[in-house]
């Protein structure tokens, strides 16, 4: 271990000239790069990036291990996270992502679809993390990672949140609900109970429109015919519509009795709340939204924010949050959806509008910067 050390270090000294080595010139390559790094006015947190990208003591982060096609418009991304990530989460969890493109940081967050502790196959001392990505035609960052992210890119995370998360043990009685990229949460539950062989009768509705659209099709169909508790039921709306929800009472007679996940689409969800509510089982249910559902727009503006020293000009449906981000200002974040108030931050000048319900908030409050817009020109303590 001494050697392995000393052998660490020596490498360390010489990598600022390492491609100058030449025979007979060992010594003075490490005297020069230990003089460069004696010399140079860095922070400590700095020195560690030069002996491993992932070790920081300031932020979260990781890097892409692996890249792995899906579908022809998703990907999962699998991830080597470094110092300080919390891999006993709870499935169903999600975590920010911070991705450095064309000089800007642009965060998003997607769920987990790994079990936690997951480890590598071929080492099983190498923890990873996986989350997959759906290309959507307004989402930059989704794209980018679907369609050109390579492997080796060092990325940021945020800690693993949410709500939306699987007991243990399991309950007795489950029900997934799915549409699209929303089966992301459920297909790390899945996971999760297949691992630590905690099956118990378990339904998995999901909806897509073709069978080649849907994510994570293979794992499922082996999952169905490997554990008798697990029922994979496939919709194609393509050929057949949107799923109705009165079709369950002929498919699954017993989901009143079920615990109830749903994940997917806004209009999905809202029929599953309303159909749960008119069941009296609004208790039984658990939601998850990608989205926010927008019934106001701002008038826009210029945005202040005041710590960076820097400004933006902004239409009324931009969020204070991608306003910042685009700025280069790093914005906190959470769920990115008005839940988890970790965006919360002061507004100090002008006034700025809820996107969810036009609730207009003034100089001195604290605001939510996932889901509020400028409503004229406005300053944020940030």
């Amino acid at each position: 271990m001494v050697l392995k050390s000393v052998q660490g270090v020596r490498a360390w000294l010489e990598a600022p000239v390492a491609e100058a080595k030449m025979a007979g010139r060992t010594r003075l390559n490490a005297l020069r790069g230990a003089a460069a790094r004696v010399t140079t006015p860095l922070l400590p947190d700095d020195y560690l990036h030069l002996v491993n990208p992932l070790w920081s003591a300031r932020e979260l982060r990781g890097r892409i291990v692996s890249v792995r096609k899906e579908t022809t418009d998703s990907v999962t991304l699998v991830i080597k996270p470094g110092w300080g990530f919390d891999f006993k989460f709870t499935p169903g969890q999600y975590i920010g992502i911070g991705v450095l493109v064309e000089g800007r940081w642009h965060w998003r967050s997607y769920s987990l679809t790994c079990p936690p502790d997951w480890t590598d196959e071929d080492s099983r001392s190498r923890r990873l993390i996986s989350i997959a990505v759906k290309a959507m035609p307004e989402g930059f960052l989704s794209s980018h990672l679907v369609n050109g992210v390579p492997e080796g890119t060092v990325v940021r995370l945020a800690a693993p949140q949410g709500g939306f998360v699987l007991p243990e043990p399991p309950p007795s009685k489950v029900l997934f609900l799915t549409a699209g990229s929303g089966i992301t949460p459920v297909m790390g539950m899945l996971r999760t109970m297949d691992r630590r062989g905690s099956w118990t009768d378990v339904v998995h509705v999901h909806s897509a429109r073709t069978a080649d659209d849907v994510m994570f099709g293979a794992e499922l169909r082996t999952l169905h015919d490997r554990h008798p508790g697990f029922t994979s039921h496939l919709h194609l709306t393509g050929e057949q519509g949107k799923f109705a929800l009165s079709g369950l009472d002929e498919l699954f007679p017993d989901w009143r009795e079920r615990e109830t996940w749903a994940c997917g689409p806004l209009p999905m969800l809202d029929d599953i709340e309303k159909h749960w509510a008119a069941a009296n089982l609004s208790d039984h249910l658990h939601v998850e939204r990608f989205e926010v559902e927008r019934s106001a727009v701002g008038e826009g503006g210029t945005v202040t924010f005041a710590r960076s020293g820097r400004s933006a000009q902004i239409d009324g449906a931009t969020t204070l949050m991608q306003a910042g981000e685009e700025a280069g200002v790093q914005m906190p974040f959470g769920c990115r959806m008005g839940i988890c108030q970790t965006c919360v931050v002061t507004l100090t000048d002008g006034h700025v509008r809820d996107l969810r319900n036009g609730a207009e908030h003034q100089a001195g409050e604290k605001i939510q910067t996932c889901i509020s817009a400028a409503a004229g020109n406005c300053t944020l303590d940030v």
